[in-house]
């Protein structure tokens, strides 16, 4: 309620009221609120009637005759607040004084804001029963006092001014909020992001359909957007709002088409006149409502408006001087760019015998969104403290994601014009790149920077041809005249003098630039399918450039992503951009055969030094050599030849014996601990590359047994060190994925059992050192990071089937219940509120209990009875997460505990085995917080919407068997918190809950009760 107290005390600074005033306010609203609260309408929410009364009795201070008020007539409606009463009552304050007009209005828009509004106290469905109530009963009246009280307060010319408050004005902004706030409504209950300039459709209901076909409607808003007040904004809006109106609505096309030319109509006399335009609030709602003409209306319709043909030429007119204002356009342009891109790609639809117009001035927009970017470089170059749009990729993407289109267009007249003024660019850039002396380099970041727009540009018209399929022999061969251009650049910027400047940042932004173009003419034209389908663009690279097929076309991809690799020491955008396009082409199976094939990628191969990659040896960018292995490795795979193998694992193998043969006293020195997490990372790219069981049998038996132990070397030496144990961690967890069923030994194999030997060796080293350390400001960096990587590790090689854990247990072996402890006692270690806190270790760590409460319940069982509860306790915390995941987890781990329960203690013969005395003595102690895990199981169910109702409907099935007292217990506590007179009606729906239920777990009694649960939560949280 502090929002709307807030907005109380901005209209009472500085008053003064006399407390016999206040006195009688005070108990109005004590009245008020005591008759609502007890009412049974629709709007009886607590929290609506107390800020709709605050607010209306708040504004009482402004009047001087409060007693008169109270005296009225009307006044007593206000003890009858259903949804009709509600408007009567202000309809009654609206007839009366200017400043009882105000109240009426404000309550009103807060009336339906606050019904509008998700309230998180309320299920979903009712939440969307009160709404749609709403709206079918009172929206349209509200809607139609809104324009009753624009109409009558343009014709009062009027105003009331009391001290220095203009009323008049005041009531018209007050008229045209709540005429916003109708309109905005979630009329489907769709819950669209309000944070979004993206409105969709507006799904007015058809009762509204006379107001909006009324042409006064519409013009009232435009009529006050021209007044040019302070309220314009609004008006805007609403006019957004009125535009975005679902095209099913109107009678029939000739009422669509005269709502369309009023909307045309209005927007031209803003266009020609520019009234209220010098704001960008009102250039951005206006630059937005000219998009959504095409996103409503179809071409043909704009086409045979009334006044298209001027109108259209306004809106070139407005879009050349918003691109070339770019400073105060900014994000507005997109919406301009839009309304041209969804009408050009309507032209192959339109039927219409009159002219378009697109054709004269769609290359006039190419034109201007071309230079105006040109333009804006010296600026932006200029300014140090404004981001320059090339560094971000969101910015680029909304510049750019509408321009390919009008290119596609006049793609010949399009290209024909970025060629002609690129061409002296490059003539330039390659007189510089033959320079032995240095030159300017403000003049050269400029040149740069326009060779990096060129090339964004033609990345994104390829795009389209992956996104919108526009195909033809005529566009794959401008395709490879522009595509040319771009290639020709990449040998310009890597020879003579720009081979020095790769430190320069205008420098990287060209190789990024070239990096995306790179992408997306790969993604169009490599591959066997794409070279069969696209004779007609290597049949012109092959004129123009030599490059007659994709197997030379990849080369040149090859080729810069090498150069890249070897001269990009420091920069590690450019760095990640260069792995990713590499990983991307290895990743597909016929790419990456393809790449086998060229000798630089068998260079690469064969030579992994620091001389090939300088940029392995830069701390900053030790997470890139994660990525640059995992590429190479599925390379070495794709052979799969155990020789290549072997000998592509030299390098890492000279390193292993290098440390491993380290004393211990020179271990912790920085060049060992460089080359050890190094070679951490290298190894957790090479085993993320093994996605079969042969391939990653080649990289266990090259790893296992001689060079295991120096994992345990680094967690002794280096337990307190994060930047250490996290790749190490995160290697063995990589080591233990059991993906793609990589991890399936030979029947006669020990391997699985000596895995997790190791595991467990290496979880109990680092847990047993890392415990004792005392505890630091981020704790999450220096201790709950590598807990979480444990928890990880453990739960995979717990889950990854591949091995039979009764083993240990059966031979005395240890490494299971040592693993299992040391990991118990790290994760009580973290308080509650910080797992919560912390998402990824949250995620860890109920992934952990589900897989422990799943398979090794006996080991749980075994624990003493605090480090039960916490356990569970924790559990019961999780369920009410607002992760599905993480709630349905332990949904499973609590189902898992309570069907082991009723298995071997309720239905059991005898209770007998030391699990089973143990499960019974721990849910006897614990009964009250097994009650509170049933009790939140239920709340969940009954007060929110969750989409794992059915896991959780087996955890709570589970837990009534048990205990029957348990539930009754329960059923009593949730009935106690509902009022008398519903209690019979939701005891009743408790014992439809269980009907038909039997006493048993199986799958048909389960699915029964699931069923059983929905009608349950249905007829439960009916009003």
């Amino acid at each position: 309620m502090n929002k709307f107290y807030n907005m109380i005390e901005s209209h009472r600074v500085g008053q003064q009221h006399p407390p016999k005033v206040n006195s009688t306010v005070q108990k109005i609203k004590r009245l008020v609120l005591q008759k609502w609260y007890h009412s049974g309408g629709y709007f009886n929410s607590p929290r609506v009637l107390a800020n709709t009364s605050n607010l209306a009795w708040s504004l009482c201070f402004q009047q001087r005759d409060v007693g008169g008020f109270m005296a009225s007539p009307d006044f007593g409606h206000l003890l009858k607040p259903t949804g009709n009463n509600a408007v009567q009552i202000n309809r009654a304050c609206l007839s009366m004084a200017q400043y009882h007009y105000g109240i009426g209005l404000k309550i009103l828009n807060q009336l339906v804001s606050e019904i509008n509004q998700h309230n998180p106290g309320l299920p979903a469905t009712r939440q969307r029963r009160i709404a749609s109530s709403f709206r079918d009963q009172s929206l349209f009246q509200i809607f139609q006092i809104s324009l009753t009280s624009l109409f009558q307060l343009k014709a009062d010319v009027k105003f009331f001014v009391y001290g220095k408050f203009s009323v008049g004005s005041k009531l018209q902004e007050l008229s045209l909020l709540l005429s916003l706030s109708c309109l905005s409504f979630d009329f489907m209950g769709t819950s669209y992001d309000e944070s979004s300039d993206e409105i969709g459709t507006v799904q007015v209901p058809s009762s509204w359909k006379p107001a909006l076909e009324d042409s006064s409607t519409l013009q009232i808003f435009f009529d006050y957007y021209q007044m040019n007040q302070m309220f314009s904004k609004e008006a805007l809006e609403c006019l957004l709002r009125l535009a975005s109106t679902r095209r099913s609505l109107f009678s029939n096309d000739t009422a669509r088409m005269k709502f369309l030319s009023l909307l045309m109509q209005g927007t031209k006399e803003i266009l020609q006149t520019g009234i209220g335009l010098a704001g960008h609030d009102n250039y951005h709602a206006f630059c937005r409502l000219l998009g959504r003409f095409k996103v409503n209306y179809q071409l043909s319709e704009l086409v045979n408006a009334d006044g298209y043909s001027e109108w259209i030429r306004l809106v070139a007119e407005f879009t050349l001087k918003s691109l070339h204002s770019w400073k105060w356009a900014g994000s507005s342009v997109y919406y301009l760019l839009n309304l041209w891109s969804r009408s050009v790609t309507s032209v192959r639809y339109l039927e219409s015998d009159k002219p378009n117009l697109l054709d004269e001035y769609v290359p006039k927009v190419i034109e201007g969104f071309v230079s105006s970017r040109f333009d804006s470089l010296q600026s932006e170059l200029s300014d140090e403290l404004g981001e320059n749009p090339l560094d971000n990729v969101e910015v680029l993407q909304d510049q750019l994601e509408f321009f390919p289109y009008l290119c596609r267009f006049q793609y010949e007249s399009c290209s024909s014009y970025l060629m002609k003024i690129v061409e002296p660019i490059m003539q330039s850039y390659m007189k510089e790149a033959n320079l032995q002396m240095h030159v300017g380099s403000y003049e050269l970041s400029v040149t740069e920077s326009k060779l990096a727009w060129f090339t964004h540009i033609v990345a994104a018209i390829l795009k389209t041809k992956q996104i919108s399929g526009f195909s033809g022999d005529s566009h794959e061969i401008l395709d490879a005249e522009i595509s040319a251009c771009v290639l020709r650049l990449i040998n310009i910027s890597d020879s003579g003098f720009h081979n020095k400047r790769y430190g320069d940042v205008s420098k990287q932004r060209l190789d990024r630039a070239i990096l995306t173009f790179l992408q997306h003419l790969r993604r169009c034209y490599i591959g066997d399918q794409a070279v069969l389908s696209s004779k007609q663009l290597y049949a012109r690279l092959s004129e123009l450039l030599g490059l007659h097929d994709h197997l030379l076309l990849l080369n040149v991809i090859v080729g810069k992503i090498a150069t890249n690799l070897k001269y990009y020491t420091e920069c590690k955008e450019v760095i990640d951009h260069t792995l990713n396009l590499f990983l991307e082409m290895t990743s597909g199976y016929m790419t990456g055969k393809l790449l086998l094939k060229l000798d630089t990628v068998k260079h690469i191969i064969s030579n992994q030094n620091r001389e090939q990659f300088p940029f392995i040896e830069n701390w900053e960018c030790f997470r890139c050599r994660t990525t640059l292995y995992y590429t190479l490795g599925m390379l070495i795979f794709l052979e799969d030849s155990p020789l290549k193998f072997k000998s592509s694992m030299e390098p890492f193998l000279q390193v292993l014996v290098r440390l491993e043969s380290t004393p211990d006293a020179l271990f912790q020195s920085d060049a060992v601990k460089y080359a050890f997490v190094g070679l951490m990372r290298d190894l957790r790219g090479i085993t993320m590359a093994t996605n079969s069981r042969r391939t990653y049998g080649f990289f266990f038996d090259w790893l296992y047994p001689a060079h295991m132990p120096l994992l345990l070397k680094g967690v002794a030496h280096y337990a307190d060190i994060p930047e250490v144990t996290t790749p190490l961690l995160k290697f063995m967890a990589e080591l233990v994925l059991n993906r793609s069923q990589r991890l399936v030994f030979d029947t006669s194999s020990p391997n699985g059992i000596l895995l997790f030997r190791e595991v467990s060796k290496l979880i109990v080293a680092y847990g047993s050192r890392v415990l004792p350390l005392p505890n630091k400001a981020d704790m999450y960096t220096f201790k709950y990071k590598g807990i979480s990587i444990c928890l990880t590790i453990l739960t995979r090689a717990l889950s990854g089937n591949f091995v039979n854990f009764g083993i240990f247990e059966l031979y005395g072996d240890r490494a299971l219940v040592d693993a299992l402890d040391i990991t118990i006692k790290m994760i009580l270690s973290i308080p509650l509120a910080d797992i919560f806190a912390f998402r990824k270790v949250a995620a860890a760590y109920f992934a952990f209990l589900e897989t422990l409460f799943n398979g090794h319940l006996s080991f749980v069982l075994s624990l003493d009875k605090t480090a039960f509860m916490l356990l569970v306790g924790s559990l019961e915390s999780g369920l009410k997460d607002l992760s599905e995941k993480i709630s349905s987890q332990c949904a499973y781990a609590i189902d898992n505990l309570a069907t082991f329960y009723f298995t071997h203690v309720t239905v059991g013969e005898s209770v007998t085995s030391p699990t089973a005395v143990n499960v019974a003595g721990l849910i006897s102690d614990c009964a009250d917080l097994f009650s509170r895990v049933l009790r939140t199981l239920f709340e969940v169910v009954i007060l929110e919407d969750r989409g794992n109702q059915w896991t959780l409907s087996r955890a709570i099935l589970s837990m009534i068997l048990i205990s029957e007292e348990m539930f009754t217990n329960i059923k009593a506590q949730i009935l106690a918190s509902y009022p008398p007179d519903q209690q019979q009606r939701l005891s009743l729906c408790f014992d439809k809950l269980m009907a038909d239920v039997m006493l048993s777990l199986d799958a048909k009694n389960r699915d029964r009760f699931s069923q059983n649960l929905t009608r349950f939560k249905s007829e439960f949280c009916t009003k």
